[in-house]
């Protein structure tokens, strides 16, 4: 699900509107909340909308509720436009906040937060007779590998007896961790959790080949039968990974800066970064937003009000000045991280990891 949201996010990251129109219309649904979010939104974008645009509005508008409708999904995403023939949806396998966004592109600022901070990962539950391989994609199972083999348990006798039944039986198990191996080889190259009693997931640990063994961020002693307490647990290890790749990438940024590197930081030059097509990793403190003015026939962005384009003479449109700079970096492959430490903050609240100068 994970591939499938990041393709789309990078194909949104490429429309827009040519003749500066609010033809596009995004929607974040949670149907558990406030049943009435659309049509509230809809009167205020009709009382809002010029006069030629308020047709594209209303069939695009039917179309996405007639879509609601008929969804059985509590959360998801639409994407839309009757005039430019545009219909894409996707289903979230978390809450968002119900939002109708009308504008000269689809708005994915909310849908690359959600693919930053949901990390997909691997789980894996063994035993010395069973494994259990969950891939977890945007927060929720997208694929399972179940193996079991029929291993020995405990031996009465002793001497020579004994010896000799622990020696088949721990052949027996090595021979299973490398049938896991080999599945958990096949699997996405995600991060992984080890869990399980005993010292099982050590040993198979030690089997990973070095690439798979490295992503490995955690490894948790516990009884397999508490199948959702242990995916809870997984959630919560993956979000402080997460937090603390995030603090790392924001430090790389600083010795970049401090080291006059590969990096810029605050709204300008991030913007003019951006717009030359050289950022590879994108920082944005979460809630920062900025107001600001496009033309769409030239791309130019500035901040604040901007009544014509300095260019071409054309009227701009307002924009949300971060939301472009998104889309910017989507467009040519860069990721985008999200971050609350206290130093993206002091920089500017934005700032990015350069491909070159």
């Amino acid at each position: 699900m994970r591939k499938k949201t990041e393709t789309l996010l990078r194909q949104l990251s490429e429309i827009y509107d040519t003749d500066n129109r609010d033809t596009y219309i995004t929607v974040y649904f949670n149907k558990l909340e406030d049943p009435k979010f659309i049509s509230r939104r809809e009167h205020a974008c009709i009382a809002a909308l010029p006069k030629n645009e308020k047709q594209n509005f209303q069939d695009t508008l039917q179309t996405i509720k007639q879509f609601l409708h008929k969804t059985t999904e509590y959360y998801g995403a639409i994407f839309a436009s009757a005039e430019h023939k545009l219909f894409k949806s996707i289903t979230l396998p978390m809450p968002v906040y119900n939002a109708l966004i009308v504008d000269t592109s689809p708005y994915i600022r909310p849908l690359a937060r959600i693919i930053d901070e949901w990390e997909s990962f691997t789980l894996l539950l063994l035993d010395s007779h069973s494994a259990k391989i969950i891939d977890i994609s945007l927060g929720s199972v997208d694929k399972q590998t179940n193996l079991n083999k029929d291993i020995m348990q405990k031996h009465k006798k002793g001497g020579q007896s004994q010896a000799r039944f622990q020696r088949i039986r721990q052949g027996a198990i090595h021979t299973f961790l490398k049938e896991v191996v080999e599945a958990l080889s096949s699997h996405p190259d995600h991060q992984i959790i080890l869990a399980g009693p005993g010292t099982t997931k050590i040993q198979l640990r030690d089997m990973l080949p070095k690439h798979i063994r490295e992503k490995v961020i955690e490894i948790v002693d516990i009884d397999l039968n508490d199948e959702q307490q242990l995916l809870q647990q997984s959630f919560k290890i993956v979000a402080a990974h997460e937090t603390d790749k995030s603090t790392s990438i924001v430090q790389q940024l600083q010795k970049e800066i401090l080291t006059d590197g590969l990096a810029v930081f605050g709204l300008k030059e991030t913007l003019k970064a951006a717009q030359q097509g050289k950022i590879d990793v994108l920082i944005v403190e979460k809630d920062y937003k900025v107001k600001g003015c496009i033309c769409e026939q030239c791309q130019i962005i500035r901040s604040g009000p901007i009544k014509d384009c300095p260019v071409c003479g054309q009227p701009s449109s307002e924009a949300d000045v971060i939301e472009e700079i998104i889309e910017y970096a989507k467009r040519t492959n860069g990721s985008i991280e999200f971050s609350n430490d206290p130093l993206i903050t002091n920089l500017g609240h934005i700032g990015a990891l350069l491909r070159f100068k």
